[in-house]
């Protein structure tokens, strides 16, 4: 998809910097990535302590 936008000329140098990518698309789809995994993260804490874990270690002995 091609997109133009105005990013933060400081932002954006200094993510090419720290990341050592060649090209400002692979910086910003770099910090898409980065922010999609950070989300997804988040999400899954939230879970955390909600969730009840029911272990077959029966099943689990036979396997290994």
């Amino acid at each position: 998809m091609r997109t133009n936008i105005i990013i933060n000329d400081q932002l954006l140098s200094e993510a090419i910097e720290l990341s050592q990518l060649k090209t400002k698309k692979a910086t910003v789809e770099e910090g898409l990535r980065l922010l999609i995994q950070v989300k997804k993260q988040a999400q899954i804490r939230k879970l955390r302590g909600k969730l009840q874990w029911v272990a077959d270690t029966e099943s689990i002995k036979e396997n290994s």
